[in-house]
């Protein structure tokens, strides 16, 4: 035997456009369709000199902490050969029936996300929405 030669399957991480796909890969936004859940802001960078980044928004109502949130989704972006890291975070009040995003409050852990980077990500996700942000609240 010994015919079955192991060939690599596309090991090309090194080609940038390849990087850039993954960074591509990675979703802007991923929020619960409605209700009122605590979220963070991240930093997703490529580990190469090409500089490139990019901020996505997480947020859900089954996470107790902000800390639960980014756990998650580091872990599965760092499976993708990215580096990320926690901008801070808040709340998001999604009104879906209304059509109405509130960014507002801070994290404990992480402190407050720029809630106007998050405005404008979101903005992007859902043009037809009207999306505000406060500092007020917790």
């Amino acid at each position: 035997g010994g015919s079955s030669a192991h060939v690599p399957v596309a090991v090309c991480a090194c080609s940038r456009t390849v990087m850039a796909a993954t960074l591509q890969s990675v979703d802007d936004v991923e929020i619960d369709p409605s209700g009122i859940f605590k979220y963070v802001l991240i930093r997703v960078s490529q580990d190469d000199d090409s500089g490139a980044v990019k901020d996505i928004v997480r947020g859900w109502a089954s996470a107790e902490y902000h800390a639960d949130i980014y756990d998650q989704v580091s872990a599965s972006i760092e499976k993708l050969g990215l580096h990320c890291e926690c901008q801070g975070g808040g709340r998001i009040n999604h009104n879906s029936a209304k059509k109405k995003i509130t960014v507002y409050g801070y994290s404990m852990g992480f402190g407050r996300a720029d809630h106007e980077i998050t405005t404008a990500i979101l903005k992007s996700r859902y043009p037809d929405y009207s999306v505000t942000w406060t500092n007020e609240g917790y």
